[in-house]
């Protein structure tokens, strides 16, 4: 949408605890007046909105989502150290919580399992015990509470009600115990067991926030980046350091030996190598010299740049590529989707199979039926496990999006990043793909004076075509004329009107269409050009050629390296072109490609995408993001090769910032691990719940005897989540 009313931006989200959580803040979100989009990342903490700033505010969201029982962060300069302050006082806080909580159950454990006959021991046990539950636990206490004036129950629920559960039949039967010892029965108590629970969760939640802080690790990385000062070299030509919020477009700044530069920029004055691989993954310093852009966050070498301030804040390039990756991370893969309807319903779901594990063994438990009934109920309780589901996902995406990013690989959403892994053709563009897409005029052959070149170099002056600007550098030296029209014929050249007479610059197609006369020679050497895999360009008048040009366009040293990784993955390589059906066989030939399109206008392109779509193949298309754009929107995955700052980041699903072809590998394969990951964590994590709930409720009790302790269901609880995220973390080492 372009209307400048609708607003689409990221806030951070805190006091989520699980999948539970945000659900209800998405669902808050997507309830209000004007807010067209929602999504809420559990891993970032982040909610992505879209909304109507003529209806609702962000002040207006925050205020809803205080109702329900979380806090909506508003953007702000500071936002981002707000959250990450938070995020360090939460993992902090954990980590006190889970050693105090252990500081006072690793003696309830050891009383209760080896010292029984300890006088009063069931007191000295409800000592222990307490200020585990409503001390170091008292937070899941709260978060209980606070989901309930809502009408929701999350993880916090089902710890919470375990435990208190656990914990006041413990209390009753330390208290009056002679109500069970009338009727022949032991007064049990389980201080060791609602303790037990707390404790591990609490080591659980610890070593998750610790995970999870490292899934984001790229973006705080990127963000380090940006330094915070810079020297600017003022009017008089002294030198002085100033804040970088103060620096403005047009600045003249300095980059000394090993500092970073401050702002995209462009290079007046020094020679310096500038190490770009934070922002492109390519590990090789880049040369640069007066008129060579460069890009804020990159580091300088031995020498001083000199450059003038070219983009500031939030539109340098750096930023940009954060902003991406924070939206790709908080964005939805399709597979979330399914996740979301079951986190939706399980911790009911859990309740109430707890409810229906107490019924049954107070039916059929015999005479410990109530203790029975009620270590089922809390087990139950305990091992179901909302957060491994709610994190198998976002935190797979998280890890690969930032994967791709730190390699110079910009994916746009996770849909695309899910997509990409089911790739079965690769569509390439030829010139500035798999060429360098800075083409030359080689050779050349001429029917006409001095006259025709002028004329030649008046008319391309007129074009942006990289072919016409090739063209205009071949012929600098002859003096401009007037050109009283020009047309542009897509797909086929130029029509132009020149001291009244008409001219046309293209392809051989136009030329015979327009059924001109070509002089046999002109014809042999253009056929032989052909044949060598360079473009040819014809310029004519009304009735016969007046030169033949050869323009060849190198290919890029990797370009052979990429089609065969991409051949080693099992996908097959299209090369669509402009170019004549020589030229194009010939390129196809030397790098490997499977099958050729040539003499491809711009508007057939999309059209032949769209074809191999019914025949069934998926689809990347990689090209330069605007020339392509239709062929790209048609494609199932479309990839754009960035340009430096001119990168397309907004037409294509992922962009390959420093155009080098080989990424497109990179960017598939990660794709490929991400969503073997995110699969392998869904089956744990359904596994555990499917497995894990029902030996809880104790199906295995008439089959062997066997009911499961309440803290092993914790302690198996709190390994789940953890599994899941250290699962996702292993992306960033895999090969």
């Amino acid at each position: 949408m372009s209307e400048n009313h609708i607003i689409s931006t990221t806030f951070p989200v805190l006091n989520m605890a699980c999948a539970a959580c945000s659900a209800a803040v998405e669902q808050t979100l997507q309830q209000q007046k004007g807010v067209i989009e929602a999504s809420v990342n559990l891993v970032a903490a982040q909610a992505h909105v879209t909304y109507d700033a003529r209806i609702t505010s962000p002040r207006k969201l925050a205020k809803a989502v205080k109702k329900a029982g979380f806090v909506l962060v508003e953007p702000s300069a500071d936002s981002e150290n707000v959250v990450a302050g938070y995020q360090r006082e939460r993992a902090n806080r954990w980590r006190v919580r889970t050693i105090g909580s252990l500081v006072f159950f690793l003696p309830l454990m050891i009383l209760s399992m080896t010292m029984l006959a300890i006088p009063h021991l069931h007191y000295i046990l409800w000592l222990l015990a307490t200020p585990v539950l409503f001390f170091f636990g008292r937070e899941f206490f709260v978060g209980a509470w606070q989901q309930a004036t809502h009408g929701r129950a999350n993880m916090d629920t089902l710890v919470a009600v375990s435990t208190s559960v656990a914990y006041l039949f413990s209390l009753f039967n330390t208290l009056y115990p002679q109500f069970w010892l009338q009727q022949g029965l032991q007064p049990h108590v389980y201080f060791e067991a609602s303790a037990g629970i707390i404790t591990f969760v609490s080591i659980g939640k610890m070593l998750e926030e610790r995970a999870k802080a490292h899934t984001t690790t790229v973006i705080s990385k990127l963000m380090q980046l940006q330094p915070s000062q810079v020297h600017r070299v003022d009017d008089d030509g002294s030198m002085s350091v100033v804040p970088i919020a103060s620096v403005v477009e047009g600045d003249r700044l300095v980059a000394l030996p090993g500092e970073r530069i401050a702002v995209d920029g462009i290079v007046s004055q020094g020679e310096s190598y500038v190490d770009e691989s934070m922002l492109t993954g390519e590990p090789m310093p880049v040369h640069k010299s007066k008129g060579a852009a460069i890009y804020c966050g990159t580091l300088n070498g031995k020498s001083p740049l000199y450059y003038t301030a070219m983009h500031t804040g939030d539109a340098t390039l750096l930023s940009r590529i954060i902003q991406v990756v924070q939206e790709a991370q908080g964005s939805k893969a399709p597979v979330q989707r399914l996740v979301d309807k079951v986190a939706s319903v399980f911790v009911p779901i859990v309740m109430l199979i707890a409810v229906a594990a107490f019924i049954v063994w107070m039916l059929c438990g015999g005479d410990n039926a109530f203790s029975y009934a009620l270590l089922a109920f809390v087990t139950v309780l305990v091992i179901a496990c909302p957060c491994a589901l709610g994190l198998a996902t976002p935190t797979a995406i998280t890890v690969g999006i930032g994967k791709a990013a730190s390699q110079g690989v910009l994916i746009k959403n996770a849909e695309a990043l899910e997509n990409a892994c089911r790739v079965t053709t690769v569509v390439l563009d030829k010139t500035g793909t798999l060429t360098e897409g800075h083409p030359v005029v080689t050779d050349s052959m001429w029917n006409g004076d001095d006259d025709s070149r002028r004329i030649l170099r008046a008319i391309e002056t007129h074009s942006e075509h990289p072919l016409a600007i090739a063209v205009t550098e071949y012929l600098s030296e002859c003096v401009d004329i007037p050109v009283d029209a020009s047309e542009t014929l897509p797909g086929k050249g130029v029509k132009a009107v020149v001291n009244n007479k008409t001219y046309y610059v293209g392809s051989r197609r136009l030329i015979e269409e327009l059924d001109i006369k070509l002089p046999p020679s002109m014809h042999s050497a253009a056929m032989m050009w052909e044949q060598q895999a360079r473009t040819v360009v014809w310029f004519a008048s009304e009735e016969e050629a007046l030169a033949t040009l050869a323009i060849s366009d190198p290919l890029k040293d990797t370009s052979s390296q990429a089609v065969e990784q991409l051949h080693n993955l099992g996908l097959k390589v299209v090369m669509l072109t402009g170019d004549n059906r020589a030229t194009a066989q010939s390129i196809a030939q030397v790098v490997g490609i499977d099958h050729v399109e040539s003499s491809v206008l711009p508007e057939q392109k999309a059209a032949f995408v769209a074809r191999l779509q019914d025949e069934g193949e998926v689809v990347a298309m990689i090209g330069d993001g605007i020339n392509d754009s239709a062929a790209l929107a048609q494609a199932d995955v479309s990839i754009a090769m960035g340009q430096g700052s001119d990168i397309a980041i907004d037409v294509a699903d992922m962009t390959i910032i420093s155009s080098e072809l080989t990424r497109i590998h990179q960017a598939i394969h990660i794709s490929q691990l991400t969503v073997k990951t995110i699969r392998q964590n869904l089956f744990w994590a359904f596994i555990y719940n499917v497995i894990g709930i029902p030996i809880a409720a104790g199906v295995l009790y008439p089959i062997c005897g066997f009911l499961l302790n309440p803290m092993i269901a914790s302690a198996a609880m709190a390994l789940s989540s953890v599994s899941v995220v250290s699962n996702s973390l292993r992306l960033k080492w895999q090969k």
